[in-house]
């Protein structure tokens, strides 16, 4: 099987068969399914310092996924990389470009099954880092293209049944993304998820969202769980027996 297929595959079924009772109350597990890892670079690598840790708090109190709470950091060009299957890249600036082995290390790490989150911090469309980062996409794969995330793709309803992108900023109203053969194993998100995520010890939102308030964060956070949830289950919500308890969480 693939690089993380087996085990996401039996958190995928322990997630999906008892959420109602994860709804209720997060249980505090004893082992860890799931971390977030952001990925280290030279450049301005963790702009969003309470983003994920507040989206793995979310993930572990809305599903039955045994989340870690502290966000991993991984450099490319380690080994350590392939620990951890869903990979975060974040920025607000422009910065050089990856190594060789940086970059055949990403590109093995998604060839196998993990999963890269770009989330654009800086908000606006065009700038530094989503010129950079989309320079280092077409490095990595360089047969590929970036494209639109199609509105009835899998990842808009394998928790959730979510028809908006949340985030701090509107740059675009929709995912990009590139496919490995057949699965989303890169997501491009122009709209700053962390920081409308982002929360700090004392309760307060790192940044302001502007019209919509907490309807934009909950869409961010739904949309954050979902990414989650497709990461380790991929086309698992496809199944037509499933849309009784997709129409149900949408309540």
């Amino acid at each position: 099987m693939k690089l993380y297929a087996k085990a996401a595959f039996l958190v995928c079924i322990l997630a999906s068969s008892h959420v109602a009772a994860q709804a209720a109350m997060p249980a505090e597990p004893r082992d860890t399914d799931f971390q977030f890892a952001l990925l280290k670079y030279p450049g301005d690598w963790n702009p969003r310092p309470h983003g994920l840790p507040r989206l793995a708090w979310e993930v572990r109190r809305r599903t039955s996924i045994a989340v870690d709470l502290a966000t991993a950091q991984v450099d490319a060009e380690g080994e350590d990389l392939f620990d951890f299957p869903f990979i975060v890249w974040q920025g607000t600036r422009s910065f050089a470009g990856l190594s060789e082995t940086a970059l055949n290390n990403l590109r093995h790490h998604l060839s196998s099954g993990g999963t890269l989150l770009i989330d654009v911090s800086d908000g606006g469309e065009g700038g530094g880092f989503e010129q950079a980062v989309r320079r280092e996409l077409r490095r990595i794969f360089p047969d590929q293209a970036l494209e639109r995330v199609a509105p009835d793709h899998v990842i808009y309803k394998s928790f959730y049944l979510v028809d908006r992108h949340g985030g701090r900023s509107s740059v675009r109203p929709y995912l990009e993304g590139i496919f490995v053969e057949g699965r989303l194993a890169v997501i491009f998100s122009s709209n700053d998820l962390a920081g409308a995520m982002a929360r700090d010890e004392y309760g307060e939102w790192d940044y302001d969202v502007g019209i919509g308030g907490d309807a934009v964060r909950e869409v961010s956070f739904r949309l954050g769980v979902n990414l989650v949830m497709y990461a380790l289950c991929l086309d698992y919500k496809e199944d037509q027996v499933h849309i009784p308890f997709i129409l149900e969480r949408r309540r």
